[in-house]
Parts: structure tokens; sequence; C-alpha cells
């Protein structure tokens, strides 16, 4: 969840998955300028967005539906930002009770 204090440049920086227009990224970086690209798969093709560092800035969260709303040269997108999770290794947990 973001708070709504957050940026989207900020958020971009602390989430590990970044979700565009309903699909998954495969890849998304912030480059040394701050342009942000996220690249994803949509079946057989694949798709590019670029955004500058005004468009990241002028972003607007949307508390409703926890997403981004960005403006690109290409239109409006919506940016679903989230942090990755993994399971322990629980095994070693379960030798140590016995």
């Amino acid at each position: 969840m973001t708070a709504v204090a957050d940026t989207l440049l900020n958020t971009l920086e602390h989430c590990d998955m970044v979700e565009i227009d309903g699909l998954h990224a495969f890849e998304f970086s912030l480059d040394e300028d701050d342009n942000l690209h996220i690249e994803c798969m949509d079946g057989r093709a694949a798709k590019h967005w670029e955004f500058t560092p005004a468009q990241i800035q002028a972003a607007t969260f949307d508390p409703t539906l926890q997403s981004w709303v960005i403006t690109g040269s290409s239109g409006e997108h919506r940016l679903v930002c989230t942090k990755a999770f993994g399971g322990g290794d629980d095994e070693d947990d379960e030798h140590e009770d016995a």
C-alpha cells in the first residue's frame, strides 16, 4: 500500500514490481537522469514505455484503486507499485522443534 504523501519517484525507488495498465513489467528502471523505463510483454508483443522526471513528478495517486496515474507521450497510464514477498525456509524451524 502506498501512502498518499509519497511521490511516485520515491515509491519507484522502494518497490520491487510494477504493473502498467494491467500488464506485469518484467523490467523497470530509473536511469541516471531519473527517466523511468518500463518493459513488458503483451502476448507476443514487447511493449516499452518511457516517462520523464516531469511526468513522474506530475503523477497522481488514486487511493481508491491504490495506483498511480501518469500521463506520457502515449496517453494516460495506471501504475501499481508493489513490494516483493517471499517464503521463508520453514523446514529448519520444524526440525528445531523435534
